[in-house]
Formats: structure tokens, sequence, C-alpha cells
């Protein structure tokens, strides 16, 4: 079990960095600079929503980086727009700009593309199906480890 355990650890993390890697081949590729792969997946879960940053890091949009350096990176390159909440002077909403929205469709093109790819591969629905359902087991499983640790 600890072999086992310990192996899809390190997988999680091998697969998540090859999957920015095509994000930033994506982004290199259009000749876009002024913004990271990180970034972009940000960008692509804002979507539609407007939201705090507290939601977006709430959300796990984050991907264990600085969620406000990340957003004011991309309120500085013009991707998100933020505007102060009129109830509460403290709180900062983002949405993404027209620059931002351009940059989600292309993400989007994208993973388009990834999915039509799929179909050489040897992966089915039903695998990938497979692949989600024990992916949100271990995801529970260390929130559970979380509370666990914290009480």
């Amino acid at each position: 079990m600890r072999h086992a355990y310990y192996e899809a650890v390190l997988l999680i993390e091998r697969v998540h960095r090859h999957f920015l890697e095509v994000i930033k081949t994506d982004l290199d590729h259009a000749g876009i600079r002024d913004i990271n792969n990180v970034q972009a997946l940000i960008l692509y879960n804002i979507g539609a929503d407007e939201m705090t940053v507290g939601e977006l890091t709430a959300r796990g949009y984050y991907l264990g980086s600085n969620v406000s350096y990340n957003v004011k990176k991309m309120v500085e390159n013009q991707y998100l727009d933020q505007e102060r909440s009129p109830h509460d002077r403290r709180s900062v909403r983002i949405r993404l700009s027209a620059k931002g929205q351009a940059l989600r469709q292309r993400i989007e093109e994208s993973l388009e593309k990834q999915i039509a790819a799929l179909a050489d591969t040897e992966l089915s629905v039903a695998e990938l199906t497979q692949a989600g359902d024990v992916l949100r087991k271990l995801e529970r499983f260390w929130t559970g480890m979380i509370n666990y640790a914290g009480g």
C-alpha cells in the first residue's frame, strides 16, 4: 500500500506539471508572454464568474501559488478587471476582461483539440471517468486528513 500510495501522489504532481507545460507551450506558440501557465489556468477556471480573491482561493483555483500575486499580475496585464465592492470597501471583486475572455477562448479551443486527440490514444471515456472517481476519493481522503490533523 505504501508504494502504491506514494507513487500515486508523485504521479498526480507529475501529470499536473505536464498539463501546465501543455498550456505553456500553447501560450509560447501564440506569442503570449505576459501571462504564465498557472495564471492562464486560473483565468480559465474563473470563466464567466465574478468573485473575490477569497472565493478564488476557496474554490481551489490557485493551484498552490500565491493567488494575490497572480491576480495582481493578471490585473496589471489587463486579463482581469477588478472593482471594490460598494458594500465592503475591503472586498475586491474580479472578473475576466475582454483580453482575459479572448485568452480563455483560446484555452478552451486548445482543450477541445486535446480532447479530440484522445481518440488516437488508448484512453477510454470509462478510464477517464474512473480516474476522476479515484482522484475525487483521494481529495475527500486528504480533506479528511486535514480535519483529522487539525483536531
